[in-house]
């Protein structure tokens, strides 16, 4: 299958869900072109890095500035920041003349950044009579996480930018899926929210959860000697507003508690951009801040436990799975662990409260053996559900299912 697949930033290890959709559909025998955008130089890495994965990798420079502009245009608007952030005519262009010229089979849309992509696609087919299938892969349903965060940040600009999206984001989440033949997301959460807010008619199986994997080959256990003894790792992207709240909630509802019974207890913060106020964190003794590692697994091979405390999200957490497959033992929130099938108290303890979160902690650092069999429990849970191969070969259906709709294509 001839696949393009457009997607506004360079998938990356650190934007792992297109990243290895890309890697595992070729491994399939797919034939992928991908067509993105970077924005500074470490993003033009990215790219070259990406080459070894696809058949073409075509990108267009999209600088802040041009970013931040298309938002300024579209304040006045009704339309979402996030639907015009990343809007690039060179790449609009580029893509409706390659449709023409490259005898695609189906083409991938990535995240509501993309998506007017795929609008303007269709516009284009319109036109000249042309038409195969234009998945929209919508990853998460960004109004739930508005709403959220619009009540849960911590941070004031992040509340205020969120009531200003969340209506706007809304009425457009409403209209899309009904134009582009499948829509995608992460987790069940995310598709009842996307039905809930869908007009009448709108066909249940027009969304469908693909779920997030783990590269099981780099996210491996480690050394059972080489974990540290009463270190608790948490990891993700620390720019990220509701990574911000969860950290803060950690070290000021949760950790005083753990402390106060084991004092010893050290607490690694790993991710990429902190801001000031995680940075300002590592002036504690008891915590490190660790920003912008080239690799998470060693931190995550070497802690004790895992936690993830998130206050609010949506899709399914990586941070999560990634710590279970480094047969890492995981303490989360309820909706960190909601779009997964894990069994509570068996392949991760979950918690809602500080007190008891931070008891289940302590219960940990002190059964070695509970937490191997956590920790093991974990990895086998990933292995089973979340392999990234299992999950390309779920998408491919997706591609298949909808050419069904297009009688004549012979692939």
């Amino acid at each position: 299958m001839k696949i393009l697949f457009v997607v506004s930033y360079p998938p990356s290890l650190i934007r792992v869900r297109p990243y290895n959709l890309i890697r595992f559909l070729t491994a399939r025998g797919h034939q992928v072109t991908v067509q993105t955008l970077y924005s500074n130089a470490r993003e033009q890495q990215e790219v070259e890095a990406l080459r070894k994965y696809c058949h073409t990798v075509e990108a267009f420079p999209m600088p802040r500035w041009h970013s931040m502009w298309n938002c300024l245009r579209a304040l006045p608007s009704r339309v979402p920041l996030q639907a015009v952030y990343s809007w690039q005519p060179r790449l609009a262009q580029h893509m409706a003349a390659s449709i023409q010229e490259g005898n695609y089979d189906v083409v991938h849309i990535e995240h509501l950044r993309g998506a007017r992509y795929g609008l303007h696609l269709l516009k284009e087919f319109d036109k000249n009579g042309q038409r195969i299938p234009v998945i929209w892969d919508s990853v998460d349903c960004i109004s739930l996480l508005f709403r959220w965060a619009s009540e849960r940040s911590q941070k004031l600009i992040s509340r205020l930018l969120t009531r200003l999206e969340v209506e706007r984001t809304r009425e457009y989440e409403r209209w899309l899926p009904g134009q582009f033949d499948q829509v995608l997301v992460t987790s069940p959460v995310d598709r009842q929210a996307l039905l809930d807010l869908a007009p009448p008619g709108c066909p249940a199986t027009k969304i469908s959860v693909l779920s997030n994997g783990v590269d099981l080959d780099y996210f491996t256990p480690g050394a059972a000697e080489k974990r540290e003894a009463a270190t608790l790792v948490v990891s993700g992207k620390m720019s990220y507003h509701a990574n911000v709240a969860m950290v803060g909630y950690l070290v000021q509802q949760i950790m005083p508690h753990i402390w106060g019974a084991r004092p010893d207890v050290h607490l690694q913060i790993v991710g990429k951009k902190p801001p000031r106020e995680i940075l300002a964190l590592g002036e504690n003794p008891s915590i490190s801040v660790i920003s912008d590692v080239p690799d998470i697994p060693p931190y995550l091979q070497r802690a004790t436990v895992a936690l993830t405390p998130i206050l609010y999200g949506v899709g399914v957490q990586n941070k999560v799975l990634e710590a279970m497959a480094c047969a890492t033992p995981v303490v989360a929130t309820p909706q960190a662990v909601s779009a997964l099938q894990v069994k509570a108290g068996e392949e991760v303890y979950v918690a809602q409260e500080p007190e008891s979160f931070a008891a289940a902690v302590l219960r940990l650092l002190a059964a070695p053996l509970e937490r191997e069999r956590l920790g093991q429990a974990g990895r086998t849970y990933v292995e089973q559900h979340h392999h990234w191969a299992s999950i390309a070969q779920q998408l491919e259906e997706v591609y298949m299912h909808a050419l069904e709709r297009y009688p004549g294509v012979i692939l």
